[in-house]
């Protein structure tokens, strides 16, 4: 499944490169991720936690950088992991390109999520839905922990995206499903108006 996210964060280019290089800064701004230990350079250990009602998955796992190009300012990561109860496994491809533009730098994030197992039977939709309100909550937080770095401030104070559970993912994932089963079925239906 792949899904993409564009934020703009006003800080410049070599700030927001540098705050991408450093892996810990980042997985704090991830809902839910937790690295646990280096396990050589640009390779990190941690869990992620996603919760969304009676659905629990805990994975173990790893990420690495596999491509760092600081002249077209791009990053690649591939991760793995496996829930602690053996309902699944995943494999995540990231890439997070940064773009300067007046004001500051736009951001994309790129993602391909594979779920197998159990875990893949919670639904596209739903995956797709929670993903996507992850990757929204994730700009955010990047943004709030660059301008309190940029203002000399602790990013740690400002707080970040640690839980990825509850009802305010479920609703908004929900809502977000709700709009699309709008959008296919009962727009293209509505009668021409007179």
């Amino acid at each position: 499944m792949q899904l993409a996210q564009q934020f703009h964060v006003a800080q410049p280019p070599e700030a927001v490169w540098d705050f991408f290089g450093d892996v810990p800064q980042v997985a704090a701004c991830l809902p839910g991720a937790d690295l646990t230990e280096e396990l050589a350079e640009d390779h990190y250990g941690g869990t992620v936690a996603i919760g969304l009602g009676p659905v629990k998955l805990d994975f173990d796992g790893d990420a690495k950088i596999t491509q760092r190009d600081e002249s077209a300012r791009t990053i690649s990561v591939a991760a793995a992991g496996a829930d602690r109860k053996g309902r699944g496994q995943a494999t995540l491809a990231l890439e997070v390109v940064l773009a300067p533009v007046s004001g500051g730098t736009n951001v994309e994030v790129a993602m391909d999520l594979q779920l197998s197992g159990a875990a893949a039977q919670y639904g596209r939709g739903l995956v797709s839905d929670v993903t996507a309100v992850l990757l929204r909550d994730f700009a955010s937080s990047v943004a709030n922990r660059l301008t309190a770095m940029s203002e000399g401030r602790d990013p740690d104070q400002v707080g970040g995206a640690r839980s990825a559970s509850g009802i305010s993912i479920g609703l908004r994932a929900a809502r977000m499903g709700l709009a699309r089963v709008w959008r296919r079925f009962v727009l293209p239906y509505r009668p021409e108006a007179v």
